[in-house]
């Protein structure tokens, strides 16, 4: 066997295969990658976590990520004993281990287990941390990519920003899952949510952009401050295309001439409907298609790129 061939998922020899994990300073087959649930991340939902995405054997703005990890611990007031150097070899072995060409890379930080007997404050809590690089997974199927999404506008509410910073990335996603079945009732294949002002914040792990006469919405408020609507912005600024952070209603986004999400998990996803009216013949619109084929053409080119040294 070549040795310096990268092993693929399908290898029946190599134990990473269906993805590799660190913990406890050992990495692991993803299977045996466990947290106690004793853990306040597990119990509580005292953690924060951050996904970078590898494609074609190179992560994509791995430093950008990297860097907004280390602002959610210090927002959580977590610490690890992992420097920012010290991650990126440790996401890095993950999927040269797993011989993985496209993956989703996550970096996790829990609040950890309470010694027995301690008082109930997380400030005597040992934090953890957890890695691990899985085959890549798409939020929105290429299939309903290619031919739009359809979005409900949920009626649950966005958990306010005041109670739980959107900027720092979590799992508070009970009203996430609410809007998902609210979708899924709708036949629809996702949602958005709106704040109490009735504002558009996000979508289930995703950025929301709204096209309107020319120019490219993106709310200002109760959403992550994502990688891919960086980019995209970025992107938005090469191309001459107008684009603005600001307040973005309801109405505006079902009368939008376009809609499109962005992820990590999924890059540039356009959508084709909004609470049942449909926008550009029931397709992706042009604004929405230039930056989803620009952004993998630039990826393509090695933009803002890590290899991996398999």
């Amino acid at each position: 066997m070549n040795e310096n061939r990268p092993m693929r998922e399908t290898d029946a020899d190599n134990p990473f295969a269906k993805g590799c994990g660190f913990q406890d300073g050992v990495y692991k087959p993803i299977h045996e990658v466990t947290v106690s649930v004793l853990d306040w991340g597990f119990n509580k939902s005292d953690v924060t976590y951050d996904v970078v995405h590898v494609k074609d054997g190179a992560f994509f703005r791995l430093g950008h990520h990297l860097d907004r990890f280390r602002a959610s611990m210090k927002g959580l007031r977590m610490s690890i004993p992992y420097s920012r150097e010290e991650i990126a070899e440790i996401l890095t072995e993950c999927v040269r281990k797993a011989g993985l060409r496209d993956a989703y890379v996550a970096m996790v930080t829990t609040r950890g287990v309470p010694a027995p007997g301690t008082p109930r404050k997380p400030s005597l809590i040992e934090n953890r941390f957890i890695a691990y690089a899985v085959p890549w997974v798409d939020v929105i199927s290429p299939e309903i990519q290619e031919r739009g999404a359809h979005l409900i506008i949920a009626r649950t509410p966005r958990i306010p920003s005041a109670s739980v910073d959107p900027t720092i990335k979590n799992y508070h996603w009970g009203d996430m899952i609410r809007a998902l079945f609210e979708a899924e009732d709708a036949g629809a294949d996702t949602a958005v949510l709106l704040d109490a002002e009735g504002h558009v914040t996000e979508g289930p792990g995703f950025n929301v952009f709204a096209v309107i006469d020319g120019v490219v919405v993106s709310p200002d408020r109760g959403a992550l401050e994502g990688i891919t609507r960086r980019s995209v912005l970025d992107l938005c600024a090469e191309l001459g295309i107008p684009a603005e952070i600001r307040a973005l209603t309801a109405d505006e986004l079902r009368e939008a001439d376009e809609v499109f999400t962005s992820t990590t998990a999924g890059g540039v996803m356009p959508c084709s409907r909004v609470d049942g009216r449909i926008m550009g013949n029931d397709r992706p619109g042009p604004i929405s298609l230039k930056l989803k084929e620009e952004y993998w053409r630039r990826h393509g080119e090695g933009w803002d790129t890590t290899p991996v040294a398999y």
